[in-house]
């Protein structure tokens, strides 16, 4: 099993910049790939970011490609995802998750296995 825990959410003016960060605990993400996903209020969870095990491959939403880098340390089991330019659209709940099988360019929910409680991100206008 793994757990996860998001950190690094808050308010931000737009145009500012946030930086997330996901701990992993109990056992090594490192053969994992790892996600970022959002879920606004009234609105489905959809998926963000995502990067391969081995941090070569990395693909992301089309609203933030080009803003928002993921990122992981393999030897600390973490993931983060640094936010520039942020939007107030890109106001969620930010959840980190862990382990898939498919392989593509867009990902959704139900391909991860693991999951954080998420963390708040705010963005005023």
């Amino acid at each position: 099993q793994v757990q996860l825990v998001e950190s690094g959410g808050g308010l931000v003016q737009a145009g500012g910049s946030l930086i997330l960060s996901c701990a992993a605990s109990g056992r090594s993400i490192s053969m994992l790939n790892m996600g970022w996903f959002r879920q606004a209020p009234g609105k489905e969870r959809e998926f963000v970011a995502v990067i391969s095990w081995s941090g070569e491959n990395t693909y992301y939403q089309e609203s933030v490609r080009g803003r928002f880098t993921i990122s992981r340390d393999n030897a600390k089991n973490t993931v983060a995802l640094q936010m520039n330019k942020l939007e107030p659209e890109d106001t969620a709940i930010y959840y980190c998750a862990g382990d898939t099988d498919y392989t593509g360019t867009y990902y959704y929910p139900h391909q991860f296995y693991y999951w954080g409680q998420g963390t708040q991100v705010t963005v005023s206008s």
